[in-house]
């Protein structure tokens, strides 16, 4: 069994804003599945090569996200190894993706809460590159709206992430981590 967070923030105000590309590329990955809630969070439950796998995006805002994400992992008794976690990232450069397990939070206050909630940092990330371009507040940058141009170039990224998710699926973190991290 697999777990795959895509984080972000609930509600209208906050769609297509770059914290949120967690929530976007599930969207992207899910297509038309249909969303239940359970634990403050919308989450699908889809069998992929024989495998079950819960997609999780939590409701209870990025900072909170850990309150939710403990509660799966407690309830369906996920491993560590079978978790990713789909998050931006500001010091990667627009598109770009990363792909690391047992580090830090990086200053990602979703990671810290969801470290915190697990009592470790071994799990996988996809971390999406968002690019902090600006010299303004970065608290103001991230809760921005991705321009029409983004939007287009996300397209691309998104190929990229779904084969992701489906390697990651299907093979070992480290063999994602090796087959994807530098390209994109």
């Amino acid at each position: 069994m697999k777990l795959i967070i895509g984080l972000g923030n609930p509600g209208k105000e906050y769609e297509n804003t770059r914290h949120n590309i967690g929530f976007m590329v599930l969207d992207n990955y899910l297509k038309a599945s249909s969303w239940q809630k359970k634990y403050n969070a919308l989450y699908t439950t889809e069998i992929i090569n024989n495998e079950k796998v819960i997609f999780v995006k939590p409701e209870t805002y990025m900072n909170l996200s850990g309150n939710s994400v403990i509660e799966f992992i407690n309830f369906y008794k996920i491993e560590n190894k079978d978790i990713l976690v789909i998050h931006d990232d500001l010091d990667l450069p627009f598109g770009k993706i990363r792909i690391k397990t047992n580090s830090s939070a990086g200053g990602h206050n979703g990671i810290k809460s969801i470290i915190n909630r697990i009592g470790n940092n071994n799990f996988a990330r996809l971390k999406i590159g968002i690019s902090h371009n600006t010299n303004g507040d970065t608290k103001d940058f991230v809760l921005g709206k991705f321009n029409k141009d983004q939007l287009a170039q996300l397209e691309k990224t998104y190929l990229l992430t779904n084969q992701i998710i489906e390697d990651f699926i299907n093979y070992d973190i480290n063999k994602v981590m090796n087959d994807y991290n530098g390209v994109g």
